[in-house]
């Protein structure tokens, strides 16, 4: 019960992060070379990961549910720690800022060169940045069945909310804090991955499910004390 809802939201996050990053490069190709292209490639791409997760998902039943926690608690801190190291850096002035601004300028720029595929391009980032989608909402849904459908929730929410922003304002989601939006993300894994681990490690938590917040907790006061003591 009540990992449902840290569920939702971290899938959220984390997807809405993959998702407007590949959003930028996707109208890029749109602008410069037509919206049937980019149209087509993003949604080739993901018709391919739908697939993949429809095959995916039923064969995770039939692993060891002990070695689906430690694998997906793998992922998700060698993931979610990656992003938190860039997010605590960033928020304490250690290092640049992601620009979807810049990044989108100079992705225009590539696609001038008519040996660049427009098609190709579209469905290269989608994929790239759908895979890890994938691979989150299965992490973080596998550890229990019943998260499941809150992970894909979420994904879900996120690919809607952002491809409604695109198409209605036709622009990098520029104005979106990036930053704290992968912060909370990272915090997220990182207590799922802590959370997944140690039951496939066989620890027991006091208090079940209900540690879980309770590691949310921890995990975001130790990032906003790195924050702090590295702020220049």
């Amino acid at each position: 019960m009540f990992a449902h809802l840290p569920a939702l939201l971290a899938a959220f996050a984390a997807s809405a992060v993959e998702f407007i990053e590949a959003l930028t490069i996707v109208l890029a190709v749109g602008v410069a070379r037509g919206w049937r292209p980019a149209l087509t490639g993003a949604g080739a791409a993901l018709a391919l990961l739908a697939g993949s997760v429809a095959l995916i998902g039923p064969l995770l039943a039939r692993v060891d549910l002990r070695v689906i926690h430690l694998l997906t608690a793998a992922l998700l801190l060698t993931l979610g720690l990656r992003w938190l190291r860039k997010s605590v850096l960033r928020a304490a002035g250690r290092m640049k800022q992601r620009d979807e601004a810049a990044a989108y300028e100079r992705e225009l720029k590539l696609l001038q060169n008519p040996a660049v595929a427009a098609f190709g391009t579209a469905f290269n980032i989608t994929l790239t940045e759908g895979i890890e989608v994938v691979f989150i909402v299965l992490a973080i849904g596998a550890g229990a069945p019943a998260l499941l459908p809150s992970a894909v929730a979420g994904a879900l929410m996120a690919l809607v909310l952002v491809m409604f922003a695109g198409l209605l304002v036709h622009r990098p989601l520029a104005r979106i804090p990036e930053n704290t939006l992968k912060f909370g993300a990272a915090i997220l894994l990182v207590s799922f991955g802590l959370f997944w681990g140690a039951d496939g490690l066989g620890l027991a938590l006091p208090g079940g499910d209900a540690t879980l917040p309770a590691l949310i907790a921890l995990v975001l006061a130790a990032a906003l004390l790195a924050t702090r003591a590295l702020r220049v």
